[in-house]
């Protein structure tokens, strides 16, 4: 069928003419995500949220930075207060990268907070940039986008939340999203590599972004967030050897990461940590799948770039990720609601494709 004229986007959606077939399998894809959403709804309580970001966690990483402030190396400051708090010390993830503490130490409490500010601020004003470029045409939809990302940044601006690694990763994937154009990868894979130097979850980010390019025929692109995730390695091969000799035999181990919570924990990681926390459960889970699905609607290699990392930070808390490891979720956080403003065109090309009833007649006429 003839593509619509698009509703809010600058273009029509990534939906738009495609065949009947395809509009009615993605929309059975879409029910069923918004049907799994409410997988949330089963999940027990996380042993925190991101209001109150776990308080163990918190003043484990508070006493980091002040035991570094003091003096202090960081592995030998990070094993004691770990266990001080009953933490286990191996393997060697259960210690986080020295990255953020470093710097932190050697900032004063105000230098810490205007670069927690300045970084989620950049980030939400780049991506304003990037939809105002080649996303959302009209003044409605730049203003509706606005209020979305504002309502995924709110979390990662409460100043008693900079101890936690996520809150300053999180910001850096998004701002390396909106920095990456066709053919200008350099920076975004800078921006990405720095997450991971902060949060080693961020790794996950450069394996997306690597596979795309490689999908989308960008192999100099493909091997520059290849080099970007060997450069990670190396640093995280270093930090295992020094984290290794900070542990001993009799320290504790930690129960692993195969919580097969399913996508309801990833739900309620958006819902924990975003302005969707206003609203029950009930209502903010579908609001949720609807918006990582909006995200596919527009047709620009960004938005499925967008789609991927969010569906593989899904996937990965769906089958890894604890109750109380609800964090990892943040990953996803400052760009999801923002699939809501694609939403409506994506769902108009997609039900008129699915009651496109037109057929084809071939008519013989003989003389």
């Amino acid at each position: 069928m003839r593509a619509l004229p698009p509703l809010w986007l600058a273009q029509s959606s990534r939906y738009a003419g495609i065949a009947r077939r395809r509009a009615r399998l993605t929309l059975a894809l879409l029910a069923l995500l918004v049907l799994v959403s409410f997988t949330a709804l089963l999940l027990g309580s996380p042993e925190g949220s991101a209001g109150d970001a776990g308080a163990g966690d918190l003043v484990l990483y508070e006493g980091i930075v002040a035991g570094m402030r003091s003096g202090g190396g960081y592995y030998e400051v990070a094993a004691d207060q770990l266990r001080a708090l009953d933490y286990p010390l191996r393997p060697f993830l259960t210690f986080r990268l020295p990255t953020l503490a470093v710097v932190q130490a050697a900032l004063p409490p105000f230098g810490v907070l205007a670069l927690m500010l300045s970084l989620s601020i950049a980030a939400g004003f780049a991506w304003l940039a990037r939809l105002m470029a080649g996303g959302l045409a009209r003044p409605a939809a730049l203003v509706a986008a606005a209020v979305l990302l504002a309502g995924g940044l709110v979390a990662f601006v409460q100043w008693p939340l900079w101890p936690f690694h996520e809150f300053w990763a999180a910001p850096l994937v998004a701002l390396s999203l909106a920095a990456r154009r066709p053919g200008l990868w350099l920076t975004a894979a800078a921006l990405g590599l720095a997450a991971t130097l902060i949060r080693e979850t961020a790794a996950l980010y450069l394996v997306v972004m690597a596979g795309c390019a490689w999908f989308e025929g960008q192999r100099r692109e493909a091997f520059g967030w290849g080099a970007a995730l060997g450069v990670f390695a190396i640093v995280l091969a270093a930090h295992a050897w020094a984290a290794s000799h900070s542990a001993g035999p009799l320290d504790a181990q930690s129960p692993g990461w195969a919580g097969l919570n399913g996508p309801g924990l990833f739900v309620r990681a958006i819902w924990d940590s975003s302005a969707l926390q206003i609203l029950p459960l009930g209502l903010a889970a579908p609001i949720v799948a609807l918006a990582a699905f909006g995200w596919s609607a527009w047709n620009d290699p960004t938005g499925l770039r967008v789609t991927a990392t969010i569906a593989a930070y899904a996937l990965v808390m769906s089958l890894f990720a604890r109750l109380d490891t609800f964090y990892w979720g943040l990953m996803a956080t400052p760009l999801i609601l923002v699939g809501l403003a694609f939403l409506p065109d994506g769902l108009r090309d997609l039900t008129a494709a699915a009651m496109d009833t037109r057929r084809v007649r071939v008519q013989r006429i003989t003389r």
